[in-house]
């Protein structure tokens, strides 16, 4: 039973996430804060891999879809660290959500969805002479469709140190 309800919320979240992504995607935005490898939204996102899904629990509480271009993907099924020049790592989040309806059809409460996204569409992007100064990789946030300040996403980096011996990852690949 435990599966099944996990297997209709990931899949309900990965629904939802193409319809986002769908929607996002048609909103590139520009600005002269950042490095132009993170001014816009890459315009071919929401077409790439899924590396992993994970409920963030504690003040976020969100499902999260964790998606990789092609150079990424690789870099994960291969093992590769740290990760190469080019690798772009994407993070979509949605409130986790009770569903009353898919609870009525188990007879308990069990079953979470993916409600409103949250806390924008986050990328990390690998450039080791860019991004020095944190371990190599970029960060950014787009809030519909529009990048935050480059000091916002800096202050990723600090939570990124304490998994510096996997390049800086928190995800692990999903087979």
């Amino acid at each position: 039973m435990k599966r099944i309800a996990a297997t209709i919320a990931i899949t309900a979240a990965l629904v939802s996430a193409g319809a986002a992504l769908r929607a996002l995607a048609q909103l590139p935005e520009t600005t002269g804060d950042l490095p132009e490898v993170l001014a816009q939204l890459p315009p071919d996102y929401r077409d790439w891999k899924l590396i992993s899904v994970a409920h963030e629990a504690g003040d976020l509480n969100d499902l999260r879809a964790i998606l990789g271009n092609d150079i990424a993907v690789k870099a994960y099924r291969e093992g590769t660290l740290p990760f190469p020049d080019g690798a772009i790592i994407a993070r979509l989040a949605w409130r986790y959500t009770p569903s009353e309806e898919n609870d009525k059809a188990f007879g308990r409460q069990q079953s979470f969805i993916s409600g409103p996204p949250v806390n924008g569409v986050q990328f990390m992007v690998k450039d080791a002479k860019k991004f020095v100064s944190t371990g190599g990789w970029g960060y950014v946030q787009f809030d519909d469709g529009k990048p935050r300040a480059a000091t916002v996403a800096q202050s990723c980096f600090a939570c990124h140190q304490a998994v510096e011996a996997r390049d800086y990852l928190f995800t692990r690949y999903s087979p």
